[in-house]
């Protein structure tokens, strides 16, 4: 009983630090996904006579809407999705 604890102990040590990596890459990508749409805007649309401190203020106004929005915030469920599934398959090899 106390070997399966500690091997229990040690996928979920392991699976976290998986999780957290995985999080840390999608959250890159987004992020830098995020900031090339808003420079392309600024190119494409606000441009036009603008100054250069703009387009700085812009993006990080725009980064800071990032921060706050849902995507930012599902980009969480790396964590919640997989332990779900753990917990869904525990229950069912033991109960069913």
């Amino acid at each position: 009983m106390e070997t399966r604890m500690i091997a229990f102990l040690r996928l979920a040590a392991i699976g976290f630090v998986v999780l957290t990596v995985i999080y840390w890459l999608i959250s890159v990508y987004s992020r830098s996904v995020r900031r090339e749409a808003l420079e392309r805007r600024w190119e494409e649309e606000v441009a036009e006579g603008a100054a250069p401190e703009g387009r700085d203020a812009y993006i990080r106004d725009g980064m800071r809407a990032y921060e706050r929005g849902l995507r930012r915030r599902l980009i969480g469920l790396v964590y919640v999705v997989p332990a779900l599934v753990v917990i869904f398959l525990i229950w069912l090899n033991n109960y069913s």
